[in-house]
């Protein structure tokens, strides 16, 4: 018997950096000669102070404007960022600026139910407790007011439900000796139902003491764990499909779970909203059996989503020795090989239920989730609420995230009414399953358009060359294929949207991209700069676009509207770099590299918050997050940069830059450093602002497997120090006058 193996590292990378767009459709927007000639101004910047250390010990909304972009609207009177930027920081702890602190709230294995025990964070916890435990790598998350009465209050302050994604694993820490893998199967069921569990989401009761510390009720009876195993609905146009079918629902209309848990939404009437991301690198499948039983129109789909092969998750498809068939058939769904004599035999659509928005009603422990078939089927980061007006459509901004993948929206046919603020689930049947799914188009001019996802328009027939589709229902699950049928426009990792709700502009982070994907002669207005630096390895590797920027549009004509303007709000870059890399003006109080989350605060309204998921600055600073204070589409100017190759080729670009720090009323500064190997993302506020939620997600997470019998090689030890494993983790911040944060 060959001796236990566990997974090995390089399988563990994210789908979202492999890429699965091969289509010749054009990439974000063509050369841009003029659409903006306004002079740039003179920067400005903050100056460094100190912080204050949360170690890993002692802890100290989501229009305007046609061809022509309209007079730039100034940040709102007295809107300042009111903190001394942290400096970059490499220790192992969570940095927060002077006269702020930061806490611990929730961590990996942490209970939510009653009787369940301390973690003892060794990998010898009960499996089967898994499911009242917080799960790993804490992501999106929203928090909902709790009244008096068990109801949603958005005017709630010192108590409230925080909801989170558990987006997924750090293996090596999961296990007493990390996976068991023999001969390419995972062998101790355990282990996977650990890993089935701690996906997913939390539902948690949080409160403000008397001191103004926070704390979270583990007996509360709001407290849920949503999971691998939990019952779905799906709902919407695609329910019932044929291509919905399984052994486990044999009519289309149900499923187990939810899976890759990334960026969040919400909802007007108090719900939440989880999507699906990289799902699509849970499944294995056999191509040389499953190939033959397959239709083109299947193969060509499967290819498209990069469905297996290789599993990037776990091989829970091969486990095997279940202790009853019931278990058996939990690890059986993640083999989509067509082994029956039908779908209803087996799971070969199983990877068909999954890639959707998921609606969860916070306020019904009880209640099913929904997942929402009319926002399309893809790589979902995020599900952004835009503008809400009585009388008016609701939208949803969505980022399809992997490199050359598109921008979204979901425009509900039916408009709002304030009605429906209670609505719960039912006010979700009649928003999110009934509109229409757009992607976007971004042209040269600086204009774009927003391209109907439906059959017949579009160039979405069942003639189409690549896929021909049948009837809607095809062309949401398969909403990649027809957003290339249309010719939308290829983006650098669409991330998270966000809506300022002073102004209505949407915000997108596009993380970065590498050579292959956007090579010096392909760079264009929006996608500008390839970067090669050849005095770091590390940076050398990523050559292309390593650094990341953020794009935002203003809609034409509202929510509905078929139109919008764009720019680019910041570019990433270290504060060292030259004028060509450097576009956006950055300093050392304020640099950063591949943006990931992005929000706008309810209460400081026009208060961005930027988070980081990176590893092209990882030689200099840990991940961050900065507060901002943007102006809006159209405030920045035309500028030429010129980019050079590794081989020393010269190539001269133009793009519209937003916009840089300190002009025209705009500011920028970097508010937290988190500690070695973690990423910064998810945010919420308390109903008053006084005091913000953040997710560290897997610190530590480059600990080699080999070495976790040796504490002291393991990269990080936060939040609990010594020498434990490192955990994910939600920390609040508050201000230690009491005060609302950041401003």
């Amino acid at each position: 018997m060959n001796a236990p193996t566990t997974r090995p590292e390089a399988v563990l990378i994210d789908p979202d950096d492999i890429g699965y767009n091969t289509t010749a459709n054009p990439s974000f927007s063509t050369l841009i000669e003029g659409r903006l000639s306004r002079r740039n101004l003179l920067r400005g910047g903050f100056a460094s102070a100190g912080g204050a250390m949360l170690g890993s010990i002692a802890l100290a909304g989501c229009g305007g404007g046609g061809e022509d972009a309209p007079a730039p609207v100034q940040p709102p009177a007295g809107l300042k960022l009111g903190f001394s930027p942290v400096a970059k920081s490499l220790a192992d702890a969570v940095v927060v600026p002077a006269g702020y602190t930061a806490s611990v709230l929730y961590r990996l294995g942490d209970p939510l139910a009653a009787g369940v025990a301390a973690y003892q964070n060794d990998g010898t916890d009960d499996p089967a407790t898994y499911d009242r435990r917080a799960g790993d790598h804490h992501d999106g998350m929203s928090w909902f007011g709790l009244g008096a009465g068990g109801q949603w209050d958005a005017k709630a302050r010192g108590r409230g439900l925080l909801v989170m994604n558990h987006e997924s694993l750090t293996p090596v820490f999961l296990h007493p000796r990390g996976r068991t893998v023999i001969r390419g199967q995972r062998t101790e069921p355990s282990e996977v139902l650990r890993e089935f569990y701690l996906h997913g989401v939390s539902v948690i009761e949080t409160i403000q003491g008397a001191d103004g510390r926070w704390s979270y009720r583990q007996d509360s009876a709001f407290n849920r764990r949503v999971h691998t195993l939990t019952p779905m609905e799906l709902s919407g146009p695609v329910r019932g499909a044929d291509a919905l079918k399984t052994r486990y629902s044999a009519n289309g209309t149900r499923t187990r779970g939810t899976v890759n848990n990334c960026a969040n939404g919400t909802t007007p009437w108090g719900t939440y909203l989880t999507c699906e991301e990289n799902w699509y690198g849970y499944f294995s499948r056999t191509p040389a059996a499953d190939d033959a039983r397959r239709s083109a129109r299947e193969l060509a789909a499967i290819k498209r989503y990069g469905v297996g092969p290789q599993e990037f998750y776990g091989l829970w498809g091969t486990t095997q020795g279940a202790a009853h068939a019931d278990e058996q058939d939990s690890f059986d769904r993640w083999n989509l090989d067509a082994s029956g004599g039908s779908a209803v035999a087996d799971y070969r659509n199983a990877h068909n239920t999954y890639g959707w928005v998921v609606e969860i009603d916070p306020f019904a422990p009880g209640s099913t989730p929904k997942k929402r078939t009319a926002l399309g089927r893809f790589g979902h980061e995020g599900a952004c609420l835009g503008v809400v007006e009585a009388g008016k459509p609701l939208v949803w901004y969505m980022g399809d995230d992997a490199r050359n993948e598109y921008i979204y929206k979901y425009v509900s046919n039916r408009p709002w009414d304030p009605k429906d603020a209670t609505g719960g689930l039912a006010a979700g049947d009649k928003y999110m399953d009934d509109g229409q799914l757009y992607v976007a188009r971004f042209k040269a001019d600086g204009t774009g358009e927003w391209l109907e996802l439906a059959l017949g328009r579009n160039g979405i027939t069942a003639s189409s060359a690549a896929y021909g589709f049948t009837d809607q229902a095809d062309v949401l699950l398969h909403a990649r294929l027809a957003a290339d049928a249309a010719g939308a426009t290829k983006m650098d990792r669409p991330e998270w949207t966000a809506v300022n709700p002073r102004t209505g502009d949407v915000y997108v982070t596009l993380t970065n991209t590498n050579a292959a994907s956007r090579p010096l002669d392909r760079t264009d207005a929006a996608n500008p700069r390839f970067y090669n630096d050849p005095k770091g390895a590390e940076q050398k590797a990523q050559a292309g676009n390593p650094n990341g920027h953020i794009v935002r549009f203003a809609e034409s004509a509202g929510n509905a509207g078929l139109a919008f303007t764009w720019d680019v709000y910041l570019f990433g870059a270290r504060s060292t770099a030259g004028a060509d890399v450097n576009i956006s003006g950055l300093t050392a109080d304020n640099d950063f590299s591949s943006p990931d989350g992005l929000w706008f605060s309810q209460v400081s309204t026009g208060l961005a918050w930027l988070q980081t998921d990176d590893g092209a600055y990882t030689d200099v600073s840990n991940c961050m997050m900065l507060a901002a204070v943007p102006g809006q589409v159209g405030d920045g100017a035309r500028k030429t940069i010129t980019n050079t190759g590794a081989d020393g080729a010269r190539r001269t670009q133009d793009t519209i830059a937003g916009a840089r720090p300190g002009e025209k009323g705009t500011q920028l500064a970097r508010f937290l450093v988190g500690p070695k190997g973690c990423e910064i993302t998810g945010i919420a506020e308390s109903g008053d602002g006084r005091a913000i939620f953040v997710n560290i997600q897997h610190p530590g997470e480059d600990t080699k497997d080999a070495d976790i019998t040796d504490p002291a090689k393991y990269q990080s030890h936060w939040p609990d120090g010594g020498n434990a494993r490192p955990r994910s983790a939600t920390i609040v911040i508050t201000r230690d006058d009491g005060g609302v944060i950041g401003t």
